[in-house]
């Protein structure tokens, strides 16, 4: 299939909010695949596995039941893991973590691959994370690669915890947000980093909509 739309970069830079709108303007169907990690790492939280057992890690990735719905109402995306709902939990900072270390494992990211690519289906697909266009859809026709400085994107994680109701301190999710980009773009399997022929948009100082904008040129423009 060749209506694929991949959006990488690191956290914090606005991709699930630009693949969010991209998908709804386009009508094509939405992966987030950095909450698909986030799921599967909940999931082993939830059944208590140790994290160095790697055959019992990836017999739970194999069978991970996960589901992404655009609530018509709100226009939000709702995750659902073996049928129950469980976005606000896929947002904590512990989960986070933990799905970040579980992403290292190169069985894991095997197994998780295939999960991922079956979410390719018409009309199209537009799928974010961190090596969408390197490794999961290298045959995608439109590749984007957001960017932002950390300190912008440590102020819009902690912008977002307040709005959930929680705490945060800029100084820890900055040093969070540096130790992350740096496990992301050193780690041996899929390391984050932009397709050679994906365009780089740095959302530092662009709104959503100017973001929107460029993307969407893009596209209609293929």
């Amino acid at each position: 299939m060749n209506n694929i739309l991949t959006i990488d970069g690191p956290s914090g830079v606005g991709k699930g909010t630009v693949a969010r709108i991209m998908a709804q303007k386009l009508g094509w169907n939405l992966l987030d695949s950095g909450a698909i990690y986030r799921a599967f790492a909940l999931a082993i939280d939830e059944r208590e596995i140790d994290i160095s057992d790697e055959n019992a890690l990836v017999e739970v990735a194999n069978g991970l039941d996960l589901e992404f719905k655009i609530q018509p109402e709100s226009q939000l995306v709702s995750v659902f893991l073996d049928g129950e709902e469980v976005s606000k939990t896929l947002r904590t900072q512990q989960t986070g973590e933990l799905a970040s270390r579980l992403a290292t494992v190169k069985n894991i990211r095997l197994a998780l691959l295939k999960r991922q690519r079956e979410f390719a289906q018409p009309p199209g697909l537009v799928a974010d994370g961190r090596d969408m266009g390197t490794v999961v859809f290298v045959q995608a026709p439109v590749k984007i690669f957001l960017t932002a400085d950390a300190a912008e994107r440590a102020n819009r994680r902690l912008k977002q915890l307040q709005q959930q109701g929680s705490k945060g301190i800029i100084s820890q999710i900055l040093a969070e947000v540096k130790a992350r980009d740096e496990r992301d773009c050193s780690r041996k399997y899929s390391p984050l980093k932009p397709a050679k022929d994906a365009v780089t948009i740095d959302t530092t100082e662009l709104s959503i909509d100017e973001v929107i904008f460029q993307v969407n040129k893009l596209v209609t423009n293929n």
